[in-house]
């Protein structure tokens, strides 16, 4: 059986900040426009957050039970390694979209947005099917594109709108950028899993595009935070403190840089999402403090 810590690593903590930073900056963006709700914001949070474990279990689940993780480096798999029953990952990913509905469906009996109920279903199949059924989307080149959508646009202006009621222009800038860093972290874990991605038959943007270009797809995502920054400035100065963000970026973009491969990109992925996880925190306070 697996251990506790073994079930925790199984969430891949390492990619939380993915579902936390785009609620940050939705709710910074909802209190500019004077919508901030607590309450509504934190179900927002845990929604996002017991999607992204969730989609994290799934993913270990359906991998797992494929093979694709058979010779994968990186973070620590329940069913790849044998540590756990494949049933008991899939109920865990079950029962974290199932929290994760739960906290939704309060959320739009609060907001009285009833239609939002849809939308949470489409994120729950999203996080299912991406790497599940028998056509995973996550197969099929579409996973960046579905990680910006929802890690970007879905997870910022859903937050804001619910509160809110309308979507703005920082809101919009905000859904870009936590888009683009979410898009730059699935971007380097795939360029990490090329090979073992086209031994397994996985089809990946990075293994569509090869590893030059997955590299130079990288570096474009995770700049394009920091002119939407400038952007943001010019409504609220205090948000060009979000540069504090920039050596982060560095750190993971000159591992990238300089053909980084294997074991060596994993410290990308933590510094990609520590930077995106700072940008929100400081972007969601000069919008607080404007």
């Amino acid at each position: 059986m697996a251990t506790v810590a073994q079930w925790i690593s199984g969430t891949r903590p390492r990619t939380l900040p993915n579902s936390v930073a785009p609620v940050l900056v939705g709710a910074g963006a909802a209190h500019h426009v004077d919508g901030f709700r607590p309450l509504w914001s934190l179900l927002a949070l845990f929604v996002s957050v017991a999607l992204q474990v969730g989609v994290n279990y799934a993913n270990d689940y359906s991998d797992g039970i494929r093979g694709t993780d058979a010779h994968r480096v990186g973070p620590f798999r329940l069913v790849g390694s044998g540590a756990a029953n494949p049933r008991a990952v899939r109920a865990a990913a079950f029962a974290a979209l199932g929290a994760a509905a739960v906290a939704g469906v309060a959320l739009v009996v609060l907001s009285g947005r009833y239609w939002m109920v849809a939308f949470g279903a489409v994120c729950i199949a999203a996080a299912w099917f991406y790497t599940g059924g028998r056509k995973p989307y996550g197969y099929s080149g579409l996973g960046e594109l579905a990680v910006f959508l929802f890690f970007g646009p879905a997870a910022v202006l859903g937050t804001l709108y619910v509160q809110t009621g309308e979507i703005t222009g920082i809101g919009i800038g905000g859904a870009i950028a936590t888009g683009a860093f979410s898009t730059g972290v699935m971007i380097a874990n795939s360029l990490r899993d090329i090979p073992t991605d086209l031994q397994a038959g996985k089809r990946t943007l990075a293994t569509t595009l090869g590893d030059r270009d997955s590299r130079r797809l990288y570096l474009a995502l995770v700049t394009i935070p920091f002119f939407i920054t400038l952007a943001i400035g010019l409504r609220a100065p205090e948000a060009l403190a979000a540069f504090l963000a920039l050596p982060l970026v560095i750190l993971g973009a000159r591992r990238v840089a300089k053909g980084g491969k294997g074991r060596e990109l994993i410290p990308v992925l933590q510094h990609t999402g520590l930077a995106m996880l700072l940008w929100s925190v400081i972007t969601t306070a000069a919008l607080v403090l404007d």
